[in-house]
């Protein structure tokens, strides 16, 4: 399909409102000058606009299969995939002592971010491998990095991460795979695990599962869950794959979409495993690669939903019906000019979000400082949340543009809604995510929330000599939030979760205001409209969504199955 790559607009995200340039003067990322990121997103965006954007309808029309337990991709992934690789787009952020770049993990996040946008079922390969390297590189052992983290980086070997079994779901704790001791330093895996995402392909060497599992003493719950990296050829004398493992693809599952990639049922029987990070420490290990993945799927709904609206806007140009005026293409109708409009602004919404949850992540990285990590953490909900729901929306938006014709496969439009629709889902669900974000991110009593917030107001307080209507309505927005977060703080956890969702929403709608603001501030009369667009008809979302933050939740509790079986 037709795609161009949205440098431009990472680079104005990332120079102007994300904080790069702040990123880049610490001494652990000095490295990432301007030249250097300007560099790096020109390279990636010719890679995404000519090898992974043709790929894009292949994997839907041409999807994995199993044949005689061997996974074969769709034609041309490997050539895809070899691109991605010899680019060195998967070890960005990996460390310089085995290869990687060590560049900021924002600079990841928008190569990724546009890889997305070309193929999304072909980048979710890398961003699992990416999370295994950030894994590996905090939790394994010395002999294991060396053997590992040079062939993940350099894409000779990618890995996964297996969580799912069948009556394990988000209930994690629930696992039933066991993990024995095999005398020797290894460990012999059995269990069955599912929704495995690239559990197997045809182009790389060897694949490198990171598997749950419980030690014969583990305790019931997570506390007494390990990690162990299983992969499925075992490394030979020399560290190159050698003898098979004990582990096999059982079935590829059958999805609405995201067809290109094979999600597996996979079956370990005494698989040879490393255990990775402490006995009973696996949860902990496992949620460095969550975390991380957790801001690549967020991503992904941001790039997905980029190419379902440019796919949407060029419909609209070509199209012509009814009397439109002007060109006499449907854009000129007000409501397809609305939901264009709407497309566009949310995604630059988003896509801040998701790069400003980066950023901290890296100032986190390169200071150490608490005030960076809790910012980053509290990020990491809202920007894996928003950008999966907003990916969802645009990409559902884009077939209601399309008219008839998004309903049509031909077209490709409904493939951006099949493909997006999981990421609300994986690495945790949006309900799960919202959850996680009035609870554990809010034990610090609001005070990472409000620090946010206070500079949300002082940024509007400084643009409405400029923008004067639109920062007081980001300024007061940020107000009524904030008053909404020590709402939040005197209830009970349990009371929180009924307006976790909600809370979770409106959070991203200020963030989004926030970062049109300062657009119309740094940028041209372009950026001023859609800014405007932006904070007169989706900011005062906000009220609503408080409202029902604010609402009891015994009203909601009170609804009993009863009242919601069909009559």
């Amino acid at each position: 399909m037709p795609y161009t790559a949205p440098a431009t607009d990472l680079s104005f995200i990332l120079d102007h409102i994300a904080g790069l340039p702040a990123v880049a003067a610490t001494e652990r990322f000095a490295d990432a000058t301007p030249d250097m990121s300007t560099a790096i997103l020109t390279e990636a965006a010719k890679m995404c606009d000519e090898v992974l954007a043709p790929l894009q309808r292949n994997g839907d029309t041409d999807p994995a299969r199993l044949e005689n337990g061997v996974v074969r991709t769709s034609k041309g992934f490997g050539d895809g995939y070899r691109a991605i690789a010899e680019g060195g787009w998967i070890g960005m952020s990996g460390p310089v002592e085995y290869g990687g770049m060590g560049l900021p993990l924002a600079l990841t996040t928008a190569v990724n971010d546009m890889m997305a946008g070309a193929c999304l079922s072909l980048q979710l390969n890398p961003l699992m491998a990416q999370g295994q390297i950030e894994a590996l590189e905090h939790h394994a052992s010395d002999a294991i990095k060396e053997l590992y983290l040079p062939k993940l980086i350099s894409g000779e070997w990618c890995g996964t991460m297996n969580l799912t079994e069948p009556q394990a779901g988000s209930d994690v704790g629930a696992l039933t795979s066991k993990a024995e001791p095999n005398g020797d330093g290894t460990y012999a895996i059995t269990g069955q695990k599912i929704y495995i995402s690239w559990a197997d392909n045809d182009f790389t060497d060897n694949v490198c599962h990171l598997v749950l599992a419980r030690l014969p003493d583990g305790v019931p719950g997570t506390k007494g869950i390990s990690l162990f990296l299983v992969p499925k050829f075992l490394p030979d004398e020399d560290g190159n794959a050698g003898k098979r493992n004990d582990l096999r693809v059982v079935s590829l599952e059958h999805k609405m979409g995201l067809h290109g990639s094979p999600t597996a049922v996979m079956e370990y029987a005494g698989a040879t495993g490393w255990m990775v990070g402490p006995e009973n420490g696996g949860m902990a290990a496992m949620f460095t690669m969550m975390n991380n993945a957790r801001v690549g799927v967020g991503t992904q709904g941001v790039g997905a939903g980029e190419g379902a609206y440019q796919h949407a806007l060029a419909y609209a140009l070509e199209r012509k019906q009814g009397k439109a005026g002007g060109s006499g293409s449907i854009i000129e109708h007000a409501d397809v000019r609305r939901m264009l409009a709407e497309m566009k602004s949310e995604l630059f919404a988003a896509r801040s979000i998701t790069m400003m949850c980066a950023c901290a992540l890296d100032m986190t990285t390169a200071t150490g400082d608490a005030a960076w990590r809790a910012r980053a953490a509290l990020l990491t909900p809202i920007a894996k949340a928003f950008g999966s729901e907003t990916g969802i929306k645009v990409a559902s938006m884009g077939v209601q543009v399309h008219g008839g014709m998004g309903v049509i496969e031909e077209t490709g439009a409904a493939q951006y809604v099949r493909d997006v629709r999981v990421t609300a889902i994986y690495e945790g669900t949006n309900g799960i995510q919202a959850m996680d974000l009035v609870g554990r991110k809010m034990m610090d009593g609001g005070e990472a929330a409000q620090a946010l917030l206070e500079e949300i107001q002082a940024g509007a307080d400084s643009a409405k000599a400029d923008h004067p209507e639109l920062a007081e309505a980001v300024w007061q927005a940020a107000a009524d939030l904030s008053e909404c977060v020590d709402h939040i703080a005197t209830l009970e956890t349990p009371d929180r979760f009924a307006g976790a969702v909600p809370f979770l929403m409106a959070f991203a709608r200020v963030l989004g205001g926030h970062a049109h603001l300062k657009a119309a501030l740094e940028g041209d009369a372009a950026r001023q409209r859609l800014a405007t667009f932006y904070i007169t008809r989706l900011l005062p979302d906000v009220g609503g969504l408080i409202a029902q933050v604010r609402t009891d939740s015994a009203e909601l509790m009170s609804l009993t199955a009863d009242d919601l079986a069909v009559a």
